[in-house]
């Protein structure tokens, strides 16, 4: 019974710090520098929300992860970052986005992005 409770022990001490770590670690890539350095290489696919449709998405019960507004020079950054990025420039023009309309990204932890556009 000894070494199943220390086996018990080790798993949830594991499990927390792997946890800490993952939480961590996605408060960070949406900040400033961060996003904009992700949106340089970024090729996967994305979604876009309209800022037209915040308040719904303030309605929905992840409403604490929505979308936070970006000062003026953090959506100049972007805008910047994604410009430098031809291909995602390219997908963004084929779904008919503006890239001088885009005003936030946010990465999920899963690796996607979220364009919030006006």
């Amino acid at each position: 019974m000894n070494r199943v409770s220390r086996c018990a022990i080790a798993a949830v001490i594991s499990t927390l710090a792997l946890a800490t770590n993952s939480y961590a670690d996605s408060l960070a890539m949406n900040g400033g520098p961060e996003i904009e350095k992700t949106l340089t290489t970024f090729a996967r696919n994305f979604d876009v929300k309209y800022l037209s449709d915040y308040q719904n998405q303030m309605d929905q019960p992840d409403a604490a992860d929505a979308f936070l507004p970006r000062t003026a020079d953090g959506v100049q950054h972007i805008q910047a970052a994604i410009k430098s990025n031809g291909r995602l420039a390219e997908k963004l023009a084929a779904k008919g986005i503006d890239v001088k309309n885009v005003v936030n990204a946010e990465q999920a932890a899963d690796g996607s992005i979220t364009f919030w556009v006006r």
